[in-house]
């Protein structure tokens, strides 16, 4: 049986005999009902009233379910997932049959949802669970993380036979297969160990696709907080020539750092000075060769705000919650050419020995977390034949 999120209604409805079971044609206006439900909740008596009644539908209906979670909020979502699972399990449970050749043709459909996707695996492993070892191996390069992370595993798995059996360049390569697909952390630290035993260099900057050079400034006040919503000169106008009057008269000028730790952590209190009750700015260029849609992923335990060519993204005041890979994502357009991405960190008066992180961890990737490297930084690793992507 398939996991089962439990909605709050009853799920005693979906498990009706199929003399019950709703025709094809049933299923489109709750469906269309279903996804009017707004993630605030408005709907949700109707949408509550529909999933009861899809969830008495037969297996054909399936496909048109799982094509309905694109583009689904995700309390809709829940709803049909919920739905799904109570059709396909009882199908599974009374020896029915599922419309495998048109779960897996929407699985095969990388443009669909990458939850629903995995949904739709899920189904056919249900189906049978010889299909988990036929699909996983062809999902190496999948955009769903979690097809991908289970596909990457296997490889890893038969570079550790390959290992043991003494056949080291055979598990270099496998690995080294391995690594190019892998986007979660723990793999690419395993994968790194690995290759590293094997006498293999492994540039992690390069893999995630971290900024590693930034042009710092401080320190500007932030006493008490009030920097966070201060528009200093650095949000106005970037001319890293200029020097200005900083907090406590201090004279804040734009120095180059570049950092040499393997995550891309920028520490703000090394490169310039420990200021408490100060506001710091990063600012790095980034060439493009095209237009295109991007993900920033941030690490910092301090306040923020992050602009891409002006235009800022996000911002958050919260001081020391931790500081972890890809903390907060945020979505951008690079246009073609020079790209400029600045980033304001504040730091607040906390003394207490956890409170002194003054950090911040940028790395520029596709959805998947395939890292996009500058146009500059990119040649550079091609010409050096750099491992990882």
């Amino acid at each position: 049986m398939l996991k089962r999120v439990v909605l709050f209604v009853g799920l005693s409805a979906c498990l009706a005999g199929e003399s019950d079971l709703l025709q094809a044609a049933d299923v489109a206006p709750l469906l269309k009902t279903i996804r009017a439900v707004s993630s605030e909740g408005k709907g949700n008596r109707e949408a509550a009233q529909a999933f009861q009644q899809l969830a008495k539908s037969g297996p054909e209906t399936l496909p048109t379910l799982l094509a309905g979670l694109d583009g689904a909020n995700p309390l809709a979502a829940n709803y049909l997932r919920n739905a799904i699972e109570a059709i396909s399990d009882r199908a599974i449970s009374q020896k029915g049959k599922l419309p495998v050749k048109e779960i897996e043709a929407y699985l095969a459909d990388t443009k669909h949802d990458s939850r629903a996707r995995r949904l739709a695996f899920e189904l056919l492993v249900a189906n049978d669970p010889a299909n988990r070892d036929r699909l996983i191996p062809g999902m190496l390069n999948d955009p769903s993380v979690e097809l991908r992370r289970e596909a990457v595993a296997r490889v890893i798995s038969q570079g550790n036979d390959e290992f043991d059996a003494d056949k080291k360049d055979v598990a270099t390569a496998t690995y080294r297969k391995a690594m190019a697909a892998s986007r979660d952390d723990d793999q690419v630290k395993l994968l790194k160990q690995k290759l590293e035993e094997l006498g293999e260099k492994v540039d992690l900057p390069t893999h995630f696709g971290f900024l590693m050079t930034w042009r710092l400034i401080a320190p500007f006040d932030n006493t008490a907080g009030k920097g966070f919503n201060v528009e200093y000169p650095p949000e106005k106008e970037l001319d890293y020539t200029k020097e200005y009057e900083g907090k406590g008269g201090e004279s804040a000028k734009w120095a180059v750092h570049t950092t040499e730790d393997e995550y891309g952590i920028v520490d703000i209190a090394k490169a310039l000075s420990p200021f408490k009750g100060a506001v710091s700015y990063a600012a790095a260029e980034f060439e493009s060769d095209k237009d295109q849609p991007i993900d920033i992923r941030l690490g910092t335990p301090n306040s923020w705000k992050v602009w891409l060519n002006g235009k800022l993204l996000f911002a958050r005041e919260e001081y020391h919650r931790g500081m972890s890979l890809d903390q907060y994502k945020m979505r951008g357009t690079l246009k073609k050419g020079k790209n400029t991405i600045l980033i304001k960190v504040c730091q607040n008066e906390q003394t207490d020995s956890w409170a002194q992180r003054w950090q911040i961890q940028l790395r520029v990737c596709d959805p998947t977390g395939t890292a996009i490297l500058s146009a500059d930084r990119a040649s550079k690793s091609s010409a050096a034949g750099a491992g990882g992507d």
